[in-house]
């Protein structure tokens, strides 16, 4: 579970609903069925017309992992791998790693290590690597952008909804009683409108557009480690080069105990 996004919603939820009641006001007064209608409903419908189905249709998927953190990457126990495999072909040979593959759960980097034990050349095997990668950051920007499109239109049919609100008290203003209800739906559409982009559409993309960003440094650092295996660095040298890779906290205790500070 990612703590940050379920309490920074249940602090915008509560920010907001709160300093609504602090003001008098009833939040029952936000459950207009008309304006929900508008917003809620024409936001879905106009990504719909801008998206394919296949991106909609892997969209829960994409806002799970927003709330659950998806599964992480354990880049420092990564990087012990790649240091182990680098000591272990230094000695006995690249095939030698053929071992190692059944017990890599990692599906990035067991394709990294079949390919190179399958003797590919350094630069294709880079290739065929970064191909992958760049495939993955494709699909990741096809979701955030789903996201960030509601987030850009739903402030817009916000406002339509106040227009069609206002259109109705117009239409009514020799009747009392239809002016309230008119009025309720145009400020309660500008409302969602506003609160869907600025609370949820908004940050959702930017937590899987950082997400995406994390996953992408990381098959990165995959990459470096296999090239590096294949050119038969050092292994300690692997170890420096992928500790780049890592946060300060994440990078191994020098020989003095202390950790090794950023670059």
């Amino acid at each position: 579970m990612d703590l940050a996004t379920v309490i920074g919603l249940v602090l915008a939820f509560g920010g907001i609903i709160g300093g609504m009641i602090v003001e008098g006001g009833s939040p029952a007064a936000l459950f207009n069925i008309p304006g929900m209608m508008i917003v809620i409903v024409g936001t879905l419908g106009a990504v719909m017309v801008s998206q394919s189905m296949e991106t909609l249709m892997s969209m829960p998927g994409a806002l799970l992992k927003a709330f659950t953190g998806g599964s992480a990457h354990d880049a420092p126990h990564t990087v012990d791998k790649l240091v182990e495999m680098a000591d272990k072909s230094r000695r006995e040979g690249l095939l030698a790693l053929e071992a190692e593959i059944e017990g890599l759960d990692d599906r990035f980097l067991r394709k990294g290590v079949q390919l190179m034990i399958d003797g590919t050349d350094p630069e294709l095997l880079r290739e065929i690597m970064e191909i992958d990668a760049a495939a993955m950051k494709h699909r990741h920007e096809s979701k955030f952008a789903v996201l960030e499109f509601m987030g850009g239109i739903a402030p817009t049919i916000g406002v339509l909804g106040a227009v069609m609100g206002l259109m109705g008290v117009m239409q009514h203003l020799d009747e009392p009683d239809h002016i309230g209800p008119g009025i309720a739906t145009a400020f309660v559409a500008t409302f969602y409108g506003v609160f869907t982009a600025n609370v949820l559409f908004l940050p959702l993309a930017k937590k899987l557009q950082g997400a995406s960003k994390h996953e992408a440094a990381y098959l990165e650092m995959v990459i470096e480690g296999l090239m590096s295996i294949q050119a038969g660095d050092n292994p300690r040298i692997v170890r420096e080069k992928l500790d780049g890779f890592l946060t300060p906290a994440e990078r191994k205790r020098d020989s003095d105990g202390g950790m090794a500070e950023a670059a």
